[in-house]
């Protein structure tokens, strides 16, 4: 089940057919996601996998978490860890997420969700699910994005912003055929609840068999359009995607995505898909490990930092009361 839907998606807004002179962002490149593990050792796929950081940019890394549905007892998070010089997008489509930082920020995401965690000078977090649907499994599944902050913003205070589903900007594709939700960033003058220091435009769109999806888009962004279930084609030329794939488009101020007619055969029909962009920062990156910063002197600080406590201390772990929302 998507993360949010409505009852009838003829009461939503709708976007407006692209002028005829509008240019279709071109595929650029066509990418699997790898498998892994993450954290206590929960299934990922890495979106992001063997792109070059300089087409992804003002983003670092994109995991899809799951979907997996957990037996009892089964279901893992991270534990404690650091983070310094880039924000952490925590955006869950199905199941319940529990987030502390040392920060003081923190809360339950599920169903629709988004935590926005600024790490900025500095942080720890955990994320965990909560201990009911441990006991008793569950379906899980979501997505984390981080996105880089500029060499002047690296040391910010940190912030959390806990965005609830109900505050999603929703709307329709041209045709009715797709709901789009906006998380952040502007979509045909129609804005996210995100608050964000590096300019993004992030959302997570449905679309029905058969529907297609012209995307008006600020020509200084980049453009990637990753797809979490289903078949489609994207660009102008309408090239094959499927689950699993990022593709990274080309110059032009339409991104075009659109749902195959005939199910994939694994039993889903239509197209679940991120549609993400950024102004880029272009200037140099130096990650290693849970940092993100410019150069590898200041990487090597981040560590002495983290090392000494500046980052703050692990917090006991709170009550379900206090952490819902």
């Amino acid at each position: 089940m998507p993360a949010v839907s409505v009852p009838d998606i003829t009461v939503l807004p709708r976007l407006n057919p692209v002028a005829d002179t509008a240019i279709r962002r071109p595929v650029r490149s066509l990418t699997d996601a790898h498998r892994g593990f993450e954290g206590e050792g929960f299934p990922v796929k890495r979106a992001f996998a063997g792109v070059d950081l300089r087409a992804l940019d003002p983003f670092i890394m994109m995991d899809e978490m799951g979907e997996v549905t957990y037996p009892p007892g089964e279901a893992k998070g991270t534990p404690w860890h650091p983070h310094r010089g880039f924000e952490t997008v925590t955006y869950i489509i199905d199941g319940t997420f529990d987030h502390q930082d040392s920060h003081g920020g923190g809360g339950r995401i599920t169903n629709g969700d988004t935590q926005w965690m600024t790490a900025g000078s500095g942080l720890l977090h955990i994320e965990a699910p909560p201990e009911a649907l441990v006991m008793s499994g569950g379906l899980f599944h979501g997505l984390q994005l981080w996105v880089n902050l500029p060499a002047a913003d690296k040391f910010v205070a940190p912030r959390y912003q806990d965005l609830r589903a109900g505050a999603t900007t929703l709307l329709s594709t041209v045709d009715g055929g797709g709901l789009l939700r906006i998380i952040a960033g502007d979509v045909a003058g129609h804005t996210g609840p995100g608050s964000t220091h590096t300019p993004i435009t992030f959302l997570h769109a449905t679309l029905a068999p058969g529907a297609m999806l012209d995307l008006p888009w600020r020509p200084d962004f980049n453009a990637l359009v990753y797809v979490m279930s289903g078949v489609g084609v994207v660009g102008p030329a309408e090239t094959s995607i499927r689950a699993g794939q990022l593709a990274v488009l080309g110059a032009g101020d339409v991104v075009r995505v659109g749902a195959t007619a005939q199910a994939d055969g694994s039993g889903q029909r239509g197209l679940e898909v991120v549609i993400l962009g950024g102004r880029p920062i272009r200037e140099p990156v130096a990650w290693a490990g849970p940092f993100v910063m410019n150069t590898r002197a200041e990487l090597a600080h981040a560590f002495e930092d983290y090392q000494r406590g500046a980052f703050g201390r692990e917090l006991p772990h709170r009550g379900s009361s206090d952490l819902v929302r």
